[in-house]
């Protein structure tokens, strides 16, 4: 059975807790967030609701507290703390401030709140609506919170949504490195009034094997450093060390070496520009080079990584507000670790891996934390060779996304796709999955998709968690619309709670193996078995035992479950086998196994010529009791009078098939339909239907226009 996952909600708390055999998911942080709707208050709370372009769908736990002017949210304080960082949103084009007591006490210092760099348009990307509804703010108290304090926020002189409080204890500003070069010993102006661009560069320049001191102070660059090797840029932490820069470092190359630690750089990116690179870094920083303990805001990208990279290690970073991706290594990363991070409000997939000119490989995003990706998936895999994905906690995807995602989607060519063994371990997801509005369906939690070519690799999908999907849990689909395979795949060990559809959404042909996974909470049905397009390929799904809570299937592929609706009630007169998955043992040119389900009598399956026996087959998606089938060729007179010899066989797993009827000799006649009726046992219970014809009389093929079953007889 899978180690035993919990998600604490208590007092607005998000964590995950899992016994000491098994690491907890998520990063590590220096702070704990509080959600405002667990708060006392005197505004309004919203929410929950996940219909993507409201307020209330893109917060934490897709709840907040709307706040009137005058209004307040009144935290009780976690933990010590003299630092407070608030997620909130004002109506577009409005400003105001927050008042801040303490036991109430209000304190001289305010936090300024702007909708400067919320409301994204990116009419190019087809499905998105105006979005990145949220900002964060950052306050140092001047005094200590001891645990227990009240803490409230009031909104002065606009309307203001709060999200999410986070209590930080902030260290003091660290001391310079022994032997260190200071930016402000080459002319940097440490109060952000004048341009420090140059001082930087020569900083750099005097630095080399040796360290870049970046002083407590605000630095303002007006343009990007390049040529950075062979240094260390370190700040005094990220709270007190401040670059003003929305493009930092834009290199298409380096000889690596390069470490940058312990500051912010905040940009002033308001809108999304693909064409720009407006990121903190764009390109290469080199092999054997770190980014850690940096805190990243109003970007368009943290890292949109090219080129050599290799060993790059990415830890215990803060990505805020960014409008697109926090993370993206674009092809060629060579043993790349993200770890320990935390990301809130990205405008895009907030850790990506795309494989794009070469493959990324041997890489990994590993216990991070990652909230409210706002117009994608929380981490998605595009293509890679031995990719790693462990121990990551995900939480309120919104829209065109799932928490993660491990795709075949190219969307440029030359792609590499998925290839060796993709490993998927230990996962946390929480509230993750959307609606896409182009598919008009939903997106699963964890998201296996054969967009443009089929799954090749090795899937393992191990040890998850999946609580409260507004949707389904897993979901298997190629995303074309080509219905290419979405195979090799393994899910082992999992636990499923409150999931609003079906724990397996599979809507392509493929195939995935199921161990030990648990749900409760199902909204609708355990499976979703309808592959698209029609009559493209069954998706077999093996029991490999220890699974409970999830048996149901849902028993009409012409309509998609809608959260905590359970399955119809199924028409008696319903044909079981209309368009369900059907294979053969051949099939003769354009005369496929899919044109006897398809409901059309005009189309038809032909075997190959003469090779009898041969056999068609039908998956019903799950077992059903079968008391009549009935058995059409073509109704137009000019297929002449027949008589085909069939056996009935019946199978519960697709393997072992047992006879239901045995062979008969049964006439087609256009005189009457050129139907025939065949009666089964009463008693009759399959999933997996076949025909086998030994003879036909007219024609040296097996030979159906329709094959239909019924539960009544």
């Amino acid at each position: 059975m899978p180690i035993a996952m919990t998600v604490a909600l208590a007092a607005g708390l998000l964590t995950a807790t899992v016994p000491t055999a098994q690491a907890a998911a998520g990063a590590t942080l220096p702070f704990t967030s509080v959600e405002a709707e667990s708060a006392t208050t005197t505004g309004t709370k919203i929410g929950p609701d996940h219909t993507q372009g409201t307020l209330a769908s893109e917060a934490s736990g897709r709840q907040a507290v709307r706040l009137n002017s005058g209004r307040r949210v009144e935290f009780t304080a976690p933990r010590a703390a003299n630092a407070l960082n608030v997620a909130y949103s004002v109506p577009d084009g409005q400003s105001g401030s927050l008042n801040v007591y303490v036991n109430g006490t209000k304190l001289a210092r305010t936090i300024a709140v702007t909708s400067k760099y919320s409301y994204v348009d990116t009419g190019w990307i087809a499905g998105a609506k105006t979005h990145h509804f949220y900002d964060n703010a950052r306050l140092l108290l001047g005094q200590n919170v001891q645990a227990g304090d009240r803490v409230a926020l009031e909104a002065t002189n606009a309307q203001v949504t709060v999200d999410v409080a986070d209590f930080e204890q902030v260290a003091g500003a660290a001391s310079p490195p022994a032997g260190s070069v200071s930016v402000t010993s080459k002319g940097a102006d440490p109060t952000g009034q004048g341009d420090s661009t140059q001082a930087f560069r020569d900083a750099i320049a005097s630095a080399q094997g040796g360290v870049v001191w970046i002083p407590p102070g605000e630095y303002r660059l007006t343009s990007s450093l390049s040529g950075v090797r062979n240094v260390t840029l370190q700040g005094a932490g990220s709270w007190h060390s401040v670059v003003r820069s929305s493009r930092f470092i834009d290199q298409s190359s380096s000889s690596g070496g390069v470490h940058i630690k312990d500051f912010a750089v905040i940009g002033e990116v308001t809108e999304r520009v693909d064409s720009n690179p407006d990121n903190f870094v764009n390109g290469s920083l080199g092999p054997n080079s770190s980014v850690s303990g940096m805190w990243l805001q109003h970007l368009k990208v943290g890292l949109w990584l090219m080129g050599n990279n290799d060993n790059l290690v990415v830890e215990n970073n803060r990505f805020l507000d960014m409008t697109a991706d926090g993370l993206n290594l674009n092809g060629n990363a060579r043993g790349v670790k993200v770890r320990g991070n935390f990301l809130r409000n990205q405008g895009d997939d907030a850790l990506a891996m795309w494989s794009l000119n070469a493959p990324d490989v041997n890489s990994s995003f590993e216990n991070n934390t990652i909230t409210q990706p706002n117009l994608a998936n929380g981490i998605a895999i595009y293509g890679g060779t031995d990719i790693t994905v462990r121990n990551n906690l995900i939480s309120d995807t919104n829209a065109l996304g799932s928490g993660i995602a491990i795709s075949n989607q190219k969307f440029l060519d030359p792609f590499h796709p998925l290839s060796g063994t993709i490993t998927v371990d230990g996962n946390t997801l929480v509230r993750t999955g959307a609606m896409n509005p182009n598919w008009n369906h939903p997106m699963g939690a964890l998201r296996v998709d054969s967009y443009d070519s089929a799954i090749e690799a090795q899937v393992k999908i191990t040890n998850t968690t999946i609580t409260d999907s507004p949707y389904s849990a897993f979901e298997f689909v190629s995303g074309g619309g080509r219905g290419l395979a979405a195979k090799n795949v393994t899910v082992d060990g999992a636990t499923v709670r409150n999931t609003g559809t079906v724990v397996v959404q599979a809507e392509t042909q493929g195939a995935a193996t199921f161990r030990n996974v648990t749900a409760t909470g199902v909204g609708a049905a355990g499976i979703y078995n309808c592959p698209y397009p029609a009559n493209s390929g069954p998706f077999t799904l093996t029991d490999g035992g220890g699974n409970t809570g999830w048996s149901s299937t849902w028993s009409d592929c012409s309509t998609w479950p809608q959260p905590g609706q359970s399955n119809p009630d199924p028409d008696p007169a319903r044909n079981l086998a209309k368009g369900r998955p059907a294979t053969a043992t051949g099939s003769q040119d354009v005369y496929t196994p899919g044109k006897a389900v398809d409901g059309d009598a005009n189309s038809y399956w032909e075997s190959g010529n003469n090779a009898f026996p041969q056999s068609l087959t039908v998956d019903l998606g799950s077992r059903e009791a079968v008391r009549r089938l009935v058995l059409k060729l073509p109704p137009s007179s000019a297929w002449g009078a027949r008589t085909q010899t069939v056996t009935v066989l019946g199978s519960t797993d697709g393997s072992n098939f047992s006879t239901v009827v045995g062979p008969t000799g049964y006439r087609f006649d256009p005189a009457t339909g050129n139907t025939v009726t065949v009666a089964l046992p009463a008693g009759t219970g399959l999933r997996h239907l076949r025909l086998s014809v030994s003879a036909n009389t007219g024609w040296p093929a097996a030979q159906f226009s329709e094959v239909e079953a019924y539960p009544t007889s």
